[in-house]
């Protein structure tokens, strides 16, 4: 049977992992959860994730949430070849270090952002939260130099993750290309992937669409 993905199209890591199973050309079984219906507080979705958060997979009873998790583990498993996810430790190191700063980086300065907006009804983005999200894409215009991918030359799942904050991040907080030239070509290049609007666009545009609707 197919991995269930329990997702919110909406949802940056949740798009990630979207991404990563169309690189691998893995079909998932795609189960869509009503979060403000409250569909991830029910009981037999809190016994497969506590933390009640998507995506979460369910490959035949084995549970895994947290994006990064997820897509190491379909990378690694069904995987055909290992560049998506490379087996040698000083590459592998190179994308596990790019995940982890979407991880720790990006989607917690991201969520500052956004959680205000959808819980609190915020109108406008401070500038010093504004300033921390310009300061992530500094970092990742220097992840670049020398390279067209974050871990090198070739796609990785650092790719994938970073793909799916930095397109909903970057309709907020513009990433200029005469500022970012690394960094635009980079996103250009992702945009050129011939899974990247069904399984990023339409969903990153959505939620967008509806941030900017809140702070009109």
């Amino acid at each position: 049977m197919a991995p269930k993905l329990y997702y919110s199209e909406v949802s940056p890591p949740a798009r990630s992992v979207l991404l990563t199973a169309k690189a691998l050309e893995l079909e998932l079984d795609l189960k869509p959860v009503n979060l403000f219906g409250g569909e991830h507080l029910t009981p037999e979705f809190l016994k497969m994730n506590p933390q009640h958060t998507v995506p979460t997979l369910d490959d035949n009873g084995y549970h895994l949430w947290d994006s990064h998790a997820i897509n190491i583990y379909l990378a690694s498993k069904y995987g055909k070849n290992d560049n998506l996810y490379p087996k040698d430790p000083q590459k592998k190191g190179i994308v596990d270090q790019r995940l982890f700063f979407n991880a720790s980086v990006i989607q917690p300065r991201m969520g500052a952002i956004v959680r205000p907006i959808l819980r609190e009804g915020e109108k406008s983005i401070s500038q010093d939260k504004s300033d921390n999200i310009l300061a992530a894409y500094d970092f990742l215009e220097s992840f670049l130099e020398g390279h067209d991918y974050m871990a090198g030359d070739s796609l990785t799942i650092a790719d994938l993750c970073l793909v799916a904050s930095l397109s909903s991040i970057s309709g907020l907080i513009p990433i200029t290309q005469n500022k970012y030239e690394r960094l635009s070509k980079w996103l250009h290049r992702m945009q050129q992937l011939p899974y990247y609007v069904e399984a990023n666009q339409v969903g990153s545009d959505k939620l967008v669409g509806f941030l900017q609707s809140k702070l009109a």
